[in-house]
């Protein structure tokens, strides 16, 4: 852990590049003490259908949902959290000055005993004296 799970409206797609956010959330999230390396995932899911504000189409929005296995302080995740939302925000900043965007990013805790992981990532990772223990 952790998860980056990225939802964004379609109108969306041809504003801003999806995957160079992907790795802009990755590079940010690999330079945070409490994130394990090894356990970063960053994925991104185009929402075909939605409604926002008043309906117009030309609203758009990405959500960012954090999930994080729980155990770490909460002053520790709220700084985290600020800085993804911050890299996030100004990643998109030239985009949101010119369309209608909303950002959300949400941060939660996973019940270790409830979610079971298992991997060879860290069997593989270039640098492994860059990990962190989750």
């Amino acid at each position: 852990m952790p998860h980056f799970q990225i939802e964004y409206s379609e109108n969306l797609e041809r504003r801003v590049d999806i995957s160079a956010l992907c790795e802009h959330i990755r590079a940010q999230a690999a330079e945070i003490d409490t994130f394990p390396l090894a356990g970063i995932r960053v994925r991104a899911t185009r929402v075909d259908h939605y409604a926002i504000a008043d309906g117009n189409p030309k609203h758009g929005f990405i959500d960012i949902s954090i999930r994080l296995r729980a155990g770490r302080a909460p002053e520790v995740k709220q700084e985290a959290t600020r800085r993804i939302f911050d890299a996030a925000q100004s990643f998109l900043a030239p985009v949101m000055a010119t369309h209608s965007i909303a950002l959300s990013l949400e941060m939660r805790d996973i019940d270790p005993d409830l979610s079971p992981k298992t991997g060879s990532i860290r069997d593989h990772l270039d640098h492994p004296s860059q990990e962190v223990s989750s």
